[in-house]
């Protein structure tokens, strides 16, 4: 997958960028076997998980990267489809970074990355993913709050790329305008949050991103918001839907970046 490959997958034309979300619902005339978006989430292990290979419940064993998993991706995907032209694949897929198929999808989807230590990369995965990232791959990093998970991601992931900043995006980055407008970094709770108190010891929500030489947005980290929750939670009504539909523009926002850049 190189540059070219990736910004060749590009839509011709989008709905208009002001439907409401809460529209979303599961319709199978709506994906596509043969789609151009795939939804990749990215299995890892934590570092205070002795390198078991794995994620809490579903049979999947032990570890933070399955949270909100399978309905979050499946519903996201939905409402790509239902809210864009963006053509998408039926069901999503799970792979680890030291898979060489991660080069067949330019969008990684990773969360809970401050639990547990941190994410514990290998040196297979750490290379991987930064020829994935130089080659044009978008990465995006959501949910995981408060300063001591920030510390623990920070540790592990700087070690990706140690040589690049990890730089706070302002409001006015393109990223918040590439399909809705919206107003900088938004703080999407968890589940039984529904006044959205801050969890931790920071009461707002920030993006943080590492460039490539070109300015592109290679990772795109989502901190202090819970992105998957509203996705997860599309048809909870005990989830507000002003979150939801926040967490649905925020990840279509993000997406629409990552296939034009």
């Amino acid at each position: 997958m190189n540059r070219h490959t990736l910004r060749s997958i590009l839509f011709l034309t989008l709905l208009t960028a002001g439907q409401s979300v809460s529209t979303v619902y599961a319709d199978p005339d709506l994906q596509d076997l043969n789609g151009e978006f795939a939804f990749a989430r990215v299995q890892y292990d934590n570092y205070f998980s002795g390198g078991f290979r794995g994620g809490f419940g579903g049979g999947f064993g032990g570890g933070t990267w399955q949270t909100d998993f399978p309905d979050a991706d499946s519903n996201f995907l939905r409402g790509v489809a239902r809210l864009t032209n963006v053509r998408v694949m039926a069901e999503p897929i799970i792979l680890r970074l030291d898979d060489q198929q991660i080069f067949d999808y330019p969008f990684l989807y990773a969360l809970e990355m401050g639990r547990n230590g941190g994410p514990s990369f290998n040196p297979d995965e750490m290379a991987n993913l930064r020829e994935y990232l130089l080659r044009g791959g978008f990465m995006l990093i959501d949910d995981f709050w408060g300063t001591q998970q920030w510390n623990a991601f920070y540790s592990s992931f700087s070690q990706v790329f140690p040589d690049r900043e990890i730089v706070q995006l302002q409001a006015d980055h393109e990223i918040f305008r590439s399909y809705y407008d919206i107003d900088g970094p938004q703080m999407i709770p968890v589940i039984g949050n529904p006044d959205n108190i801050p969890e931790q010891d920071v009461d707002h929500a920030t993006n943080h991103a590492i460039f490539d030489d070109f300015g592109r947005v290679m990772v795109l980290i989502n901190w202090n918001s819970d992105m998957g929750d509203g996705w997860e939670h599309t048809y909870d009504p005990a989830y507000p839907t002003r979150h939801a539909n926040l967490a649905y523009q925020l990840g279509i926002n993000y997406l629409i970046y990552s296939m034009t850049h």
